[in-house]
């Protein structure tokens, strides 16, 4: 079913997940100058923005500059405090930054020239701080974020086809394990704010398919075979190609599509272009197979919604004094991962214990305390991966305010280009499953204190709006898709 491992795309590293405390000076240098030998961020073609986010391979962070936590040097004590002191600090060192410039009627703009000086912008981030809108710590490079939002705003439009029949087009799915994709498709085609109608406007391409949808009508049941899946979609590509002048321009790279059923990629594994060109938005989001790009493709969150009405019914949970359970997971036993788990420490006789590790939640647990209650009365709320890597239980466990322990190693997490997962999540490899309780009762207080705030704080961006709403979850996955489409972009000397 799994198609054949090919060779991964070399794309940008993981995540650090540890922040070395070095000197504000090296700080203040890293963060301003680009990552290349050249006083001009538009001289080299191969610039990443996702070098702008974490502003150099062993960086630290603006949030640092807003802490005013480090030093100037090891021999003094004096803490740069402002944008014009940091600035002195570069000049010092040799910086050449060059001032951010406002863009100039970018409305007017043909769309790829509007990219690259959104690239250029975002490259040239100014320096925030202090910002009353958003909260620092959560972002590898709060600047770049905010101001590649902002641009997001002002530039992006979005290109809706009108092509494909219902059910597997323009029919979403609210309700389940897999609306994300149901929930973007139905936001994304209401939208007045970046859907234009006139094609040659646009700088993206949405293909609204439903991967739910597509499995539902074409696959034969027990059959193993997703041939007719990723056929169909083909020849809807093959369709748009044909009849529209826009996929042939760039082979399909200013287009994307949002899937979040588990065999959401194979289904684009039939046509070459959408496979390896086409920025793919997915909850499957597993670097192993070798069709999810990092740094092009999309990690898509995989949120359960059981009233679509009411898409925010079970969001909060209890404060720390009111969660006496450590670790807590109960689910079926899908994939590798899930039955090490329950080996060492599942389905034990003793409530008392503190970790609830279930394969199914038994009634008589249940009957005592819900699924839900366990989420909200848990420390941590382990997310092992299933038959693939992604799992709804993150979102679940934002949604509860409980850490959670993401257990998958070849996952990308979701929004990587801009959230700091180290500050609100805990990542165990496979092989640590044996250790965990020891790892989880190796996080002081103090440190799970700040985890639990920071999930707090972090859930805003991961909530469904029957109207969405600034910085939610629908504008963080256009944010992700219109960020990764800039780093695709090359910046012309």
């Amino acid at each position: 079913m799994t198609p054949s491992p090919a060779r991964l795309h070399p794309r940008s590293p993981q995540l650090p997940t540890d922040r070395p405390r070095v000197s504000l000076l090296a700080t203040a240098f890293f963060a301003f100058t680009p990552p290349f030998s050249s006083s001009s961020t538009s001289s080299n073609p191969s610039f990443s923005l996702d070098a702008a986010a974490d502003a150099s391979s062993n960086s630290t962070y603006f949030r640092e500059f807003a802490r005013s936590s480090f030093s100037v040097s090891s021999r003094s004590s004096n803490v740069l405090n402002s944008s014009e002191e940091i600035g002195r600090a570069v000049e010092k060192l040799g910086g050449n930054r060059t001032k951010a410039r406002p863009l100039k009627e970018e409305r007017t703009l043909p769309p790829d020239e509007a990219l690259l000086c959104a690239k250029r912008e975002i490259v040239n981030a100014p320096l925030v701080l202090n910002d009353t809108e958003l909260y620092a710590p959560l972002f590898r490079n709060l600047s770049v974020f905010k101001r590649s939002y902002e641009l997001m705003e002002r530039i992006l439009k979005v290109y809706i086809y009108k092509d494909g029949k219902k059910p597997v087009f323009h029919e979403p799915e609210l309700r389940g394990i897999y609306a994300s994709e149901g929930w973007f498709m139905k936001l994304m085609e209401e939208d007045r704010r970046f859907v234009v109608r006139e094609a040659r406007k646009a700088h993206l391409f949405y293909i609204p398919y439903s991967s739910r949808q597509l499995k539902n009508a074409l696959y034969v049941p027990n059959s193993h075979n997703l041939k007719p899946l990723a056929n169909f979609l083909k020849d809807h590509v093959n369709n748009i190609s044909s009849v529209y002048p826009f996929w042939n321009r760039t082979r399909g790279a200013d287009h994307f599509l949002v899937a979040c059923h588990d065999w959401g990629p194979y289904t684009t594994t039939a046509h070459e272009e959408l496979r390896k060109n086409t920025i793919k938005a997915l909850c499957n989001a597993d670097t192993s197979e070798g069709i999810f790009v990092r740094g092009r493709d999309v990690s898509l969150p995989e949120t359960t919604i059981r009233t679509p009405n009411r898409p925010q019914r079970y969001v909060g949970g209890k404060r720390v004094s009111q969660r006496p359970i450590l670790a807590f997971f109960a689910g079926n036993m899908h994939g590798r991962v899930r039955p090490t788990l329950i080996k060492y420490w599942g389905d034990k006789d003793d409530n008392s214990q503190d970790m609830r590790i279930y394969k199914r939640l038994p009634n008589r647990v249940s009957r005592k305390m819900s699924y839900v209650e366990h989420l909200k009365s848990s420390k941590f709320c382990l997310c092992p991966m299933g038959y693939e890597v992604n799992s709804p239980r993150i979102v679940e466990a934002i949604y509860a305010e409980c850490v959670p322990v993401i257990i998958a190693d070849n996952f990308v997490l979701p929004f990587e280009e801009v959230l700091d997962w180290s500050s609100f999540s805990v990542s165990v490899a496979e092989k640590d499953i044996p250790n965990l309780r020891d790892i989880l009762l190796g996080i002081s207080l103090r440190r799970y204190i700040a985890l639990q705030a920071a999930v707090k704080r972090v859930q805003r961006h991961f909530l469904w709006h029957t109207k969405p709403e600034k910085y939610d979850i629908f504008h963080m996955i256009l944010h992700s898709i219109w960020f990764n489409r800039l780093n695709q972009i090359q910046t012309q000397q």
